[in-house]
């Protein structure tokens, strides 16, 4: 489409989230004119990563799946051309999960039939119902597509009975999923130990996002070769390469309406941006609430923005060790702590201020990113990142104030928060707290002030049986000329983003799926986290020589 005056574009996309990107790329490989805007000054969204005292942290990527040989997300990968400048490592392919519910340990390994096998080696009494709840999950997730053409919940039942589980499980959450399967509570603990993948409670999240989750690592878990920013390093390039651009440090302060329709943006510097269509990687709240402005938008639109509730928020920890953590037992998997089994209560209790007032988080995640990735070591120390989820109403007292002159009492109360994760933390790895070189603690404020995310949201809306398929916001908007991308949308996580920006290119473009993968981009590269041996020479050589991996830089 020929571009029309010095500053209209084609499509002008609001942040730079992997939905964001994926969108831009997209319409730009097609020969649209495409501009990205991202606040802040690194490109990714949840997909980038920081770098704090020489130590590099990416807080939202510990794991994908769908990369692996056939999977969804290699196939836009591949079809994007970014493969070509970007390249994967397995985690523990024997326990990418570690889930632990008290004092026992169970370790997911990848694939299904391995899953299953280990589960009832386990819970030998339950083998029936393991059976029965994996290959429901797998059922959900197959048939899942067809829900693509529901315009609302009512619409659930004339699916066709082929697609029965997801008629039984659509408006139903996850804990009933396990609970119609499995009656072992330590066993429903692990099956609902992945729930920090979502962020919810089971017994509140939906159902069908509760199996997509499970689903999605059945062919275990990989890591991007130093650290999340490659992603939106290789997206940018390709989107370069299209002939498209991106600003950095660009704040957009309204979305511009005329006529009913969405015709372009005005910056926070009062630059006004036309374009014939707009791409908003904001969440709702954002996009709607502050961009547009209750006030513009229709009354059915408004409710709904009203009403909408949000995901959980998070402390994150990063810190770093100058401690052999491989021979203190930890691998590349990841580690889902639960003081019990009644994980649904530690995630409602996750929604709250709970944590503040416990002597030490119930639950907890931690990752070590130098066992994913030994290039990211840095002066010999071990970088790792620990999650407790917390509601963002604790830390609201404080969301009128500078980031950078917060006041005593905030940073008094991080001090805390920090201590009580690594005490707990230190009872799972002992020394680890006498190892300590480096630690920073984020809150909700962090996530609301870098990536501006509504309440310090992790994943968008939050995940509930009424705000997920219809329920959730769709990818072409109420407004003219206005699409939405990312977690708010059809699905959450870097998967699920990335495949809401083919969703909204395909869109605009009215063309099928296919026919934007174009670039035949190589085979996607991967290497075993647990095996350096196995990686290419120049890699192995560079960590040999502790240069770990290759500078940041967006392009």
């Amino acid at each position: 489409m020929p571009t029309l005056g010095t500053n209209l574009y084609d499509a002008i996309i609001i942040g730079s989230g992997p939905g964001g990107l994926t969108a831009a790329v997209t319409l730009a490989q097609a020969g649209q004119n495409v501009l990205v805007c991202e606040q802040h000054e690194v490109p990714g969204g949840w997909t980038h990563s920081f770098t704090l005292e020489g130590y590099r942290f990416s807080p939202g990527v510990h794991y994908i799946g769908g990369v692996q040989p056939g999977g969804h997300l290699r196939r836009i990968y591949e079809g994007l051309g970014v493969s070509q400048d970007l390249e994967f490592l397995e985690l523990n392919p024997d326990g990418f999960d570690h889930i632990f519910v008290g004092q026992e340990r169970f370790d997911i390994p990848a694939g299904k039939e391995r899953y299953a096998d280990r589960l009832k080696a386990r819970f030998p009494k339950e083998a029936v119902g393991i059976d029965g709840y994996l290959n429901t999950v797998e059922r959900i997730m197959t048939n899942l597509s067809r829900l693509a053409a529901v315009q609302s919940a009512a619409d659930v039942v004339k699916l066709p009975s082929r697609a029965a589980p997801i008629v039984q499980w659509g408006l139903r959450s996850g804990q009933d999923l396990i609970n119609h399967f499995v009656s072992d509570p330590v066993l429903k603990g692990i099956l609902a130990g992945q729930s920090g993948d979502h962020g919810l409670p089971p017994s509140q999240v939906s159902a069908m996002v509760h199996a997509g989750v499970v689903s999605h690592y059945f062919d275990g878990g990989y890591y991007p070769r130093g650290g999340a920013f490659a992603i939106p390093r290789a997206f940018v390039r390709a989107l370069k390469r299209a002939g498209g651009d991106i600003r950095l440090n660009t704040s957009v302060s309204r979305i511009l309406i005329e006529n009913g329709r969405a015709v372009g943006v005005q910056l926070a510097n009062g630059e006004e941006i036309r374009a014939r269509q707009v791409i908003s990687n904001a969440d709702p709240e954002v996009t709607f609430g502050k961009l547009i402005g209750r006030e513009h938008l229709p009354g059915k639109l408004r409710r709904k923005i009203d009403k909408v509730t949000y995901s959980s928020s998070a402390l994150s920890l990063f810190f770093a060790v100058d401690m052999d953590l491989r021979a203190a037992g930890l691998d590349s998997g990841n580690y889902w702590f639960y003081d019990h089994a009644d994980v649904d209560t530690i995630y409602q209790q996750g929604l709250t201020g709970h944590v503040l007032e416990a002597d030490a988080p119930p639950g907890m995640f931690l990752t070590v990113t130098t066992l994913k990735d030994p290039s990211k070591m840095h002066a010999g120390h071990h970088t790792l990142e620990a999650f407790a989820f917390v509601g963002y109403d604790a830390f609201k007292q404080w969301a009128g104030t500078e980031t950078a002159a917060r006041p005593e009492a905030y940073r008094t109360l991080k001090g805390q928060l920090a201590g009580k994760m690594l005490a707990a933390l230190d009872k799972r790895v002992p020394g680890l707290r006498e190892h300590l070189v480096f630690c920073d603690l984020g809150t909700p404020l962090t996530n609301e002030h870098y990536l501006n995310a509504t309440h310090g949201n992790l994943y968008g809306i939050a995940k509930s049986r009424f705000q997920v398929g219809p329920g959730a916001f769709p990818i072409k908007s109420e407004i003219d000329g206005l699409y939405m991308v990312g977690a708010s949308t059809i699905s959450h996580g870097v998967a699920g983003a990335t495949s809401t920006g083919i969703a909204a290119a395909r869109t605009i473009l009215n063309c099928r799926t296919r026919d934007l993968f174009t670039q035949n981009g190589p085979d996607l590269k991967i290497y075993p986290s647990e095996d350096v041996s196995q990686w290419p020479e120049h890699l192995q050589k560079r960590i040999a020589r502790g240069l770990g991996a290759e500078d940041l830089g967006e392009a």
